[in-house]
Protein backbone atom coordinates (compact mmCIF):
# COMPACT_ATOMS: atom_id res chain seq x y z
CA UNK A 1 0.00 0.00 0.00
CA UNK A 2 1.57 2.98 -1.25
CA UNK A 3 2.26 6.11 1.63
CA UNK A 4 -0.42 8.42 1.15
CA UNK A 5 0.22 12.20 2.16
CA UNK A 6 -1.46 15.46 3.11
CA UNK A 7 -0.55 19.38 2.85
CA UNK A 8 0.07 20.78 6.02
CA UNK A 9 2.49 22.60 8.32
CA UNK A 10 5.28 21.50 9.04
CA UNK A 11 6.26 22.04 12.38
CA UNK A 12 10.39 22.07 14.08
CA UNK A 13 9.05 19.33 16.41
CA UNK A 14 8.19 16.74 13.18
CA UNK A 15 4.63 16.94 14.07
CA UNK A 16 2.07 18.75 10.94
CA UNK A 17 -0.20 21.36 11.72
CA UNK A 18 -3.75 21.00 9.26
CA UNK A 19 -4.29 24.41 10.47
CA UNK A 20 -2.18 27.78 11.00
CA UNK A 21 -3.26 29.97 14.18
CA UNK A 22 -2.09 32.29 16.08
CA UNK A 23 -3.00 31.36 20.13
CA UNK A 24 -3.61 34.15 22.31
CA UNK A 25 -2.92 32.55 26.04
CA UNK A 26 -3.55 34.80 28.36
CA UNK A 27 -2.41 33.54 31.71
CA UNK A 28 -5.06 34.88 34.29
CA UNK A 29 -8.40 34.87 34.29
CA UNK A 30 -8.92 38.29 34.22
CA UNK A 31 -7.40 38.96 30.97
CA UNK A 32 -10.03 36.34 28.68
CA UNK A 33 -11.97 39.87 27.85
CA UNK A 34 -8.51 41.11 26.41
CA UNK A 35 -8.15 38.17 24.71
CA UNK A 36 -11.50 37.01 23.15
CA UNK A 37 -11.63 41.47 22.07
CA UNK A 38 -8.43 41.00 20.13
CA UNK A 39 -9.32 37.68 18.83
CA UNK A 40 -12.36 39.08 17.28
CA UNK A 41 -10.64 41.75 15.69
CA UNK A 42 -9.07 39.92 14.02
CA UNK A 43 -8.12 37.27 11.10
CA UNK A 44 -5.90 33.77 11.98
CA UNK A 45 -6.36 33.55 15.56
CA UNK A 46 -7.76 31.89 18.44
CA UNK A 47 -7.89 32.43 21.90
CA UNK A 48 -8.13 30.16 25.22
CA UNK A 49 -9.68 31.49 28.15
CA UNK A 50 -8.10 29.98 31.01
CA UNK A 51 -10.54 29.26 34.31
CA UNK A 52 -10.04 30.96 37.23
CA UNK A 53 -6.80 28.77 38.97
CA UNK A 54 -7.50 30.97 42.69
CA UNK A 55 -8.96 28.49 44.98
CA UNK A 56 -8.06 25.06 43.37
CA UNK A 57 -5.67 21.93 44.53
CA UNK A 58 -2.48 22.59 43.06
CA UNK A 59 -3.35 18.88 40.86
CA UNK A 60 -5.80 21.15 39.26
CA UNK A 61 -3.59 24.56 38.51
CA UNK A 62 -1.62 21.76 36.95
CA UNK A 63 -3.88 20.73 34.85
CA UNK A 64 -4.74 24.44 34.09
CA UNK A 65 -1.29 24.82 33.24
CA UNK A 66 -0.69 21.50 30.96
CA UNK A 67 -3.69 22.56 28.81
CA UNK A 68 -2.00 26.17 28.01
CA UNK A 69 1.55 24.50 27.07
CA UNK A 70 -0.11 21.34 25.20
CA UNK A 71 -2.06 24.15 23.33
CA UNK A 72 0.98 26.37 22.31
CA UNK A 73 2.69 23.45 21.52
CA UNK A 74 -0.08 22.23 19.08
CA UNK A 75 0.78 21.63 15.91
CA UNK A 76 -1.72 23.81 14.47
CA UNK A 77 -0.59 27.00 16.08
CA UNK A 78 1.87 28.47 14.09
CA UNK A 79 2.55 31.47 16.68
CA UNK A 80 1.79 32.70 20.04
CA UNK A 81 0.79 35.58 22.26
CA UNK A 82 1.01 35.73 25.87
CA UNK A 83 -1.31 38.23 27.95
CA UNK A 84 -0.04 38.44 31.21
CA UNK A 85 0.42 41.30 34.17
CA UNK A 86 3.77 40.64 35.46
CA UNK A 87 3.14 40.60 38.94
CA UNK A 88 5.49 40.21 41.59
CA UNK A 89 6.76 36.28 41.87
CA UNK A 90 5.29 35.58 45.68
CA UNK A 91 1.88 36.98 44.04
CA UNK A 92 1.88 33.77 41.56
CA UNK A 93 1.60 30.13 41.86
CA UNK A 94 4.34 28.84 41.49
CA UNK A 95 3.10 26.41 38.38
CA UNK A 96 1.58 29.79 36.89
CA UNK A 97 4.10 31.73 36.57
CA UNK A 98 4.44 33.82 33.25
CA UNK A 99 8.32 32.58 33.02
CA UNK A 100 6.90 29.24 32.82
CA UNK A 101 5.09 30.20 29.77
CA UNK A 102 7.56 31.76 27.91
CA UNK A 103 9.91 29.73 28.00
CA UNK A 104 7.71 26.98 26.63
CA UNK A 105 6.78 29.43 23.93
CA UNK A 106 10.46 29.56 23.33
CA UNK A 107 10.55 25.67 23.15
CA UNK A 108 7.78 25.81 20.27
CA UNK A 109 10.27 27.02 17.63
CA UNK A 110 7.62 29.40 16.27
CA UNK A 111 7.02 33.15 16.73
CA UNK A 112 5.72 34.33 20.06
CA UNK A 113 5.28 38.00 22.26
CA UNK A 114 4.15 38.57 25.25
CA UNK A 115 1.95 41.70 26.54
CA UNK A 116 2.02 43.13 29.56
CA UNK A 117 -0.83 44.75 31.41
CA UNK A 118 1.72 46.12 33.94
CA UNK A 119 3.75 48.00 31.10
CA UNK A 120 0.96 48.78 28.96
CA UNK A 121 -0.75 51.29 30.75
CA UNK A 122 -4.06 49.51 32.20
CA UNK A 123 -6.65 47.36 30.03
CA UNK A 124 -7.12 50.30 27.21
CA UNK A 125 -3.73 50.38 26.95
CA UNK A 126 -3.35 46.57 27.31
CA UNK A 127 -6.05 46.26 24.62
CA UNK A 128 -4.24 48.06 21.81
CA UNK A 129 -0.67 46.36 22.25
CA UNK A 130 -2.52 43.57 22.13
CA UNK A 131 -4.36 44.07 18.66
CA UNK A 132 -0.63 45.18 17.61
CA UNK A 133 1.22 42.27 18.60
CA UNK A 134 -1.44 39.81 17.01
CA UNK A 135 -1.46 41.69 13.78
CA UNK A 136 2.31 41.40 13.95
CA UNK A 137 2.42 37.60 14.55
CA UNK A 138 -0.22 37.18 11.89
CA UNK A 139 1.26 38.78 8.97
CA UNK A 140 4.75 36.25 10.13
CA UNK A 141 2.86 33.18 10.28
CA UNK A 142 0.80 33.95 7.31
CA UNK A 143 4.08 34.00 5.47
CA UNK A 144 4.16 30.04 6.15
CA UNK A 145 3.31 27.51 3.23
CA UNK A 146 1.81 24.48 3.19
CA UNK A 147 3.88 21.30 2.02
CA UNK A 148 3.45 17.88 1.31
CA UNK A 149 4.24 15.73 4.85
CA UNK A 150 3.53 12.06 5.45
CA UNK A 151 1.44 10.67 7.60
CA UNK A 152 4.24 9.97 10.35
CA UNK A 153 3.88 13.49 11.01
CA UNK A 154 0.40 13.61 11.63
CA UNK A 155 -1.49 13.05 14.75
CA UNK A 156 -5.26 12.22 14.90
CA UNK A 157 -7.65 11.90 18.37
CA UNK A 158 -10.97 10.18 18.60
CA UNK A 159 -14.08 10.61 21.24
CA UNK A 160 -16.99 8.33 20.60
CA UNK A 161 -20.93 9.28 22.00
CA UNK A 162 -24.28 8.62 21.61
CA UNK A 163 -23.15 5.04 21.75
CA UNK A 164 -25.41 2.14 19.77
CA UNK A 165 -25.07 -1.21 18.33
CA UNK A 166 -23.70 0.56 14.74
CA UNK A 167 -21.34 2.45 16.93
CA UNK A 168 -19.30 -1.09 17.68
CA UNK A 169 -19.87 -2.95 14.33
CA UNK A 170 -19.27 -0.05 12.02
CA UNK A 171 -18.06 3.58 13.02
CA UNK A 172 -15.71 2.76 15.96
CA UNK A 173 -14.34 0.19 14.00
CA UNK A 174 -13.77 2.18 10.67
CA UNK A 175 -11.87 5.22 13.26
CA UNK A 176 -9.59 2.22 14.48
CA UNK A 177 -9.32 0.86 11.14
CA UNK A 178 -8.30 4.56 10.04
CA UNK A 179 -5.78 5.16 13.15
CA UNK A 180 -4.03 1.73 12.26
CA UNK A 181 -2.67 3.49 8.79
CA UNK A 182 -1.67 6.36 10.29
CA UNK A 183 0.24 4.64 13.57
CA UNK A 184 1.57 1.62 11.09
CA UNK A 185 3.23 4.84 9.55
CA UNK A 186 4.82 6.01 12.34
CA UNK A 187 1.59 9.18 12.97
CA UNK A 188 0.39 9.12 16.50
CA UNK A 189 -3.35 8.49 17.73
CA UNK A 190 -5.17 8.94 21.01
CA UNK A 191 -7.77 7.68 22.45
CA UNK A 192 -9.12 7.99 25.78
CA UNK A 193 -12.64 7.75 28.00
CA UNK A 194 -11.18 5.35 30.95
CA UNK A 195 -14.78 4.92 32.30
CA UNK A 196 -15.33 3.64 28.75
CA UNK A 197 -13.04 0.15 28.86
CA UNK A 198 -14.06 -0.76 32.07
CA UNK A 199 -14.94 -4.43 31.84
CA UNK A 200 -12.74 -4.90 28.25
CA UNK A 201 -9.51 -3.21 30.13
CA UNK A 202 -8.22 -6.67 30.09
CA UNK A 203 -8.56 -6.50 26.39
CA UNK A 204 -6.95 -2.64 26.38
CA UNK A 205 -4.06 -3.60 28.67
CA UNK A 206 -2.87 -6.94 26.54
CA UNK A 207 -2.07 -4.25 23.72
CA UNK A 208 0.24 -2.28 26.34
CA UNK A 209 3.89 -1.73 24.85
CA UNK A 210 5.01 -2.94 28.44
CA UNK A 211 3.80 -4.77 31.25
CA UNK A 212 4.34 -1.47 33.20
CA UNK A 213 1.80 0.73 31.17
CA UNK A 214 -0.32 -2.94 31.24
CA UNK A 215 -0.43 -2.17 34.73
CA UNK A 216 -0.97 1.57 34.32
CA UNK A 217 -4.26 0.62 32.26
CA UNK A 218 -5.36 -1.68 34.73
CA UNK A 219 -4.88 0.86 37.58
CA UNK A 220 -6.35 3.66 35.77
CA UNK A 221 -9.55 1.56 34.86
CA UNK A 222 -9.29 0.44 38.89
CA UNK A 223 -9.40 4.05 40.02
CA UNK A 224 -12.12 5.31 38.59
CA UNK A 225 -14.24 2.74 39.41
CA UNK A 226 -13.90 2.88 42.66
CA UNK A 227 -14.36 6.63 42.66
CA UNK A 228 -17.65 6.00 41.53
CA UNK A 229 -18.63 3.86 44.15
CA UNK A 230 -17.09 6.54 46.71
CA UNK A 231 -19.82 8.67 45.40
CA UNK A 232 -22.40 5.93 45.71
CA UNK A 233 -22.58 5.23 42.00
CA UNK A 234 -21.48 1.62 40.26
CA UNK A 235 -20.35 2.50 37.05
CA UNK A 236 -21.48 -1.72 36.35
CA UNK A 237 -25.56 -0.70 37.47
CA UNK A 238 -24.93 2.97 35.72
CA UNK A 239 -23.59 2.28 32.77
CA UNK A 240 -24.86 1.72 29.73
CA UNK A 241 -27.04 4.84 30.19
CA UNK A 242 -30.73 4.88 29.24
CA UNK A 243 -29.63 6.32 25.94
CA UNK A 244 -27.42 3.27 25.03
CA UNK A 245 -29.94 1.40 26.02
CA UNK A 246 -32.73 2.57 24.34
CA UNK A 247 -30.70 2.14 20.71
CA UNK A 248 -29.60 -1.72 21.69
CA UNK A 249 -27.00 -1.60 24.53
CA UNK A 250 -27.44 -4.31 27.08
CA UNK A 251 -24.50 -4.32 29.18
CA UNK A 252 -21.14 -2.32 29.93
CA UNK A 253 -19.15 -5.27 28.12
CA UNK A 254 -21.01 -4.91 25.34
CA UNK A 255 -20.57 -0.95 25.40
CA UNK A 256 -16.92 -1.45 26.52
CA UNK A 257 -15.98 -3.50 23.77
CA UNK A 258 -17.62 -0.81 20.75
CA UNK A 259 -15.65 2.29 22.33
CA UNK A 260 -12.61 0.39 22.50
CA UNK A 261 -12.56 -0.50 18.65
CA UNK A 262 -11.77 3.47 18.13
CA UNK A 263 -8.85 2.68 18.73
CA UNK A 264 -7.80 -0.17 16.37
CA UNK A 265 -5.15 -2.59 16.44
CA UNK A 266 -1.73 -1.06 17.18
CA UNK A 267 0.34 -1.45 20.81
CA UNK A 268 -0.39 0.85 23.10
CA UNK A 269 3.12 2.98 23.93
CA UNK A 270 1.83 4.72 27.18
CA UNK A 271 -1.11 6.50 29.45
CA UNK A 272 -1.29 9.97 29.60
CA UNK A 273 -2.37 12.39 32.19
CA UNK A 274 -5.48 15.03 30.76
CA UNK A 275 -3.66 17.29 28.20
CA UNK A 276 -0.31 15.45 29.08
CA UNK A 277 2.09 15.19 25.48
CA UNK A 278 3.07 11.86 24.54
CA UNK A 279 7.35 11.13 24.29
CA UNK A 280 7.13 9.64 21.15
CA UNK A 281 4.72 8.98 17.94
CA UNK A 282 2.14 5.79 18.53
CA UNK A 283 -1.02 5.06 19.96
CA UNK A 284 -1.42 6.18 23.22
CA UNK A 285 -4.49 6.15 26.07
CA UNK A 286 -5.29 9.14 27.83
CA UNK A 287 -6.76 8.75 31.69
CA UNK A 288 -9.46 10.87 31.20
CA UNK A 289 -13.21 10.94 32.62
CA UNK A 290 -15.78 10.26 29.88
CA UNK A 291 -16.74 13.68 29.54
CA UNK A 292 -17.84 14.81 26.12
CA UNK A 293 -17.23 18.21 27.15
CA UNK A 294 -13.18 18.17 28.39
CA UNK A 295 -11.53 15.50 25.91
CA UNK A 296 -11.70 17.19 22.27
CA UNK A 297 -9.95 20.06 24.22
CA UNK A 298 -7.62 17.65 26.00
CA UNK A 299 -6.59 16.50 23.11
CA UNK A 300 -5.90 19.52 21.31
CA UNK A 301 -3.31 20.22 24.56
CA UNK A 302 -1.90 16.43 23.62
CA UNK A 303 -0.86 17.54 20.39
CA UNK A 304 -3.88 16.12 18.29
CA UNK A 305 -4.08 18.02 14.68
CA UNK A 306 -7.50 16.96 13.78
CA UNK A 307 -10.16 15.34 16.71
CA UNK A 308 -12.80 12.72 15.47
CA UNK A 309 -16.48 12.50 17.58
CA UNK A 310 -17.32 9.36 16.32
CA UNK A 311 -21.59 8.95 17.01
CA UNK A 312 -24.23 6.38 17.47
CA UNK A 313 -26.84 7.70 17.21
CA UNK A 314 -29.76 5.12 17.00
CA UNK A 315 -31.42 7.20 20.01
CA UNK A 316 -31.20 10.56 18.31
CA UNK A 317 -34.53 12.72 18.03
CA UNK A 318 -36.11 12.90 14.70
CA UNK A 319 -35.23 16.95 14.84
CA UNK A 320 -31.76 16.71 16.41
CA UNK A 321 -30.23 20.20 17.11
CA UNK A 322 -27.55 21.66 15.45
CA UNK A 323 -24.14 20.63 17.43
CA UNK A 324 -22.40 24.33 17.19
CA UNK A 325 -19.30 24.02 18.75
CA UNK A 326 -15.50 24.00 18.40
CA UNK A 327 -14.65 22.53 21.66
CA UNK A 328 -10.48 22.11 20.49
CA UNK A 329 -9.83 25.97 20.15
CA UNK A 330 -7.21 25.07 17.54
CA UNK A 331 -7.85 22.03 15.89
CA UNK A 332 -10.25 21.13 13.15
CA UNK A 333 -13.57 18.95 14.90
CA UNK A 334 -15.94 16.60 13.12
CA UNK A 335 -18.52 14.17 13.76
CA UNK A 336 -18.52 10.81 12.19
CA UNK A 337 -21.22 7.57 12.38
CA UNK A 338 -21.80 4.40 11.59
CA UNK A 339 -25.58 5.07 11.87
CA UNK A 340 -27.54 5.70 8.72
CA UNK A 341 -30.65 6.87 10.46
CA UNK A 342 -28.03 9.49 12.35
CA UNK A 343 -26.78 10.43 9.44
CA UNK A 344 -30.28 10.85 7.19
CA UNK A 345 -31.63 13.28 10.34
CA UNK A 346 -28.75 14.97 10.53
CA UNK A 347 -26.54 15.28 7.21
CA UNK A 348 -24.77 18.84 8.17
CA UNK A 349 -24.05 18.11 11.21
CA UNK A 350 -21.53 14.48 10.12
CA UNK A 351 -18.79 14.56 8.08
CA UNK A 352 -18.25 11.29 7.15
CA UNK A 353 -20.74 8.19 6.94
CA UNK A 354 -19.53 4.28 7.29
CA UNK A 355 -22.83 2.96 7.86
CA UNK A 356 -22.06 0.94 4.50
CA UNK A 357 -20.09 -1.55 6.69
CA UNK A 358 -23.68 -2.13 8.33
CA UNK A 359 -25.08 -2.73 5.16
CA UNK A 360 -22.15 -5.34 3.87
CA UNK A 361 -21.21 -2.99 1.06
CA UNK A 362 -17.98 -2.57 2.07
CA UNK A 363 -14.96 -3.71 4.41
CA UNK A 364 -14.28 -2.29 7.91
CA UNK A 365 -10.51 -1.77 6.03
CA UNK A 366 -11.93 -0.11 2.69
CA UNK A 367 -13.77 1.98 4.83
CA UNK A 368 -11.45 2.68 6.84
CA UNK A 369 -9.26 4.12 4.29
CA UNK A 370 -11.47 6.35 2.75
CA UNK A 371 -12.37 7.98 6.20
CA UNK A 372 -8.57 8.43 6.44
CA UNK A 373 -8.57 10.02 2.92
CA UNK A 374 -11.26 12.36 3.80
CA UNK A 375 -8.95 13.13 7.33
CA UNK A 376 -6.39 14.01 4.96
CA UNK A 377 -8.30 16.56 2.96
CA UNK A 378 -9.04 18.05 6.02
CA UNK A 379 -5.37 18.07 7.08
CA UNK A 380 -5.26 19.99 3.47
CA UNK A 381 -7.16 22.56 3.77
CA UNK A 382 -10.97 21.40 3.58
CA UNK A 383 -13.18 22.55 6.52
CA UNK A 384 -15.02 20.28 8.68
CA UNK A 385 -18.85 20.88 9.11
CA UNK A 386 -18.82 22.64 12.47
CA UNK A 387 -15.76 24.77 10.97
CA UNK A 388 -18.15 26.28 8.84
CA UNK A 389 -19.78 27.85 11.50
CA UNK A 390 -18.57 31.23 12.97
CA UNK A 391 -18.89 29.88 16.77
CA UNK A 392 -16.41 28.25 19.28
CA UNK A 393 -18.00 27.52 22.45
CA UNK A 394 -14.63 26.42 24.48
CA UNK A 395 -15.53 23.35 26.90
CA UNK A 396 -13.95 23.40 30.71
CA UNK A 397 -10.90 21.81 31.39
CA UNK A 398 -11.36 18.61 33.33
CA UNK A 399 -10.42 19.06 36.98
CA UNK A 400 -11.25 16.56 39.70
CA UNK A 401 -10.26 18.70 42.97
CA UNK A 402 -13.08 20.72 44.80
CA UNK A 403 -12.42 24.63 44.94
CA UNK A 404 -11.54 25.70 48.04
Amino acid sequence: MSEKTFLGYMRPDGHAGARNCVLIMPVVRSLNFIASNVARMTRMTRHFEIPAETGRPEKDRETIARTMIGLMHNPNVGGVLLLAIKPAASSAYKNMGIERFIAEAEKTGRPWRVVYLTESGGSYGLLGEALRAARELIVTVSGARRTPCPLSSLTLAVKCGTSDATSGIAGNPCVGAAFDRVVNAGGTAFFSETTEIIGAENLVAARAATPEVSRKILAAAKRWEDKALSTGEDIREINPIPANIAAGISTLEEKSLGAIAKSGHARIEDVLQYAQRPAGHGLYFIDAWMSSLSLPLCFAASGAAIVLYQMGGGAMPNHPMMPAINPTVVSPFLYVTGNKNAYARSPDNFDFNSSPIMAGEISIADEGEKLLDHLLEIGSGTLTRMETLNYAEQLEVFMEGPVL
